[in-house]
């Protein structure tokens, strides 16, 4: 995708340890038409897929998913990080998080993913795929049906593709990092 590679190019910052900041844009101030572009490309590789519902993690996977929600009219469900005291029939799993350097419980409500759901996944990274690993646990723990995971930026060095490639799951990305060695961006053309 020419304008999402653009940008990273642009406006990406890499730092030491594999880090990629794309806070100008993404995650943290966020380009709206950038969203939109993000969207319609994630319509195009998911256009026969019959999904019914979007579903994201909190906290920068939830604008892109919000942004296709949209333009397919199609509800949107976020997992969140925290379990709320107030959600019952909840189902939970637990996800490391190599940038918070800790592990987190993930929980989504069974009343808003369950059998007869046909989801796609949208997030902002694919590194690990620790996040999207726990989405798939939670998943088949609903009885829904996954149709893919689309990412917005991958880190292929990371080998989260081939984690998620081994238990069957469509991979989608839109832009892919190949290295950032020397803090210098990489990107797979």
């Amino acid at each position: 995708m020419k304008l999402l590679n653009e940008k990273i190019l642009d406006e990406g910052r890499c730092y030491p340890g594999g880090i990629l900041k794309v806070d100008r844009f993404l995650n943290h101030q966020m380009d709206p038409n950038l969203m939109k572009a993000i969207g319609v490309e994630f319509i195009k590789r998911f256009a026969n897929s019959e999904a019914n519902k979007i579903i994201t993690i909190e906290a920068s996977g939830i604008a892109p998913a919000i942004m296709l929600g949209f333009l397919l009219d199609l509800p949107v469900v976020f997992a969140k990080k925290k379990k709320p005291s107030t959600m019952g029939n909840m189902l939970s799993t637990t996800v490391y998080s190599f940038t918070k350097q800790r592990s987190y419980d993930v929980v989504i409500s069974h009343d808003y993913l369950g059998a007869g759901d046909k989801v796609i996944f949208i997030d902002d990274f694919l590194a690990y795929g620790n996040a999207a690993m726990g989405i798939l646990d939670l998943v088949r723990q609903s009885g829904a049906q996954l149709v893919g995971m689309g990412f917005i930026i991958e880190k292929a060095f990371q080998k989260g593709r081939e984690q998620l490639e081994k238990e069957g799951v469509r991979v989608e990305s839109l832009a892919i990092v190949d290295n950032l060695d020397d803090c210098v961006i990489k990107l797979r053309k």
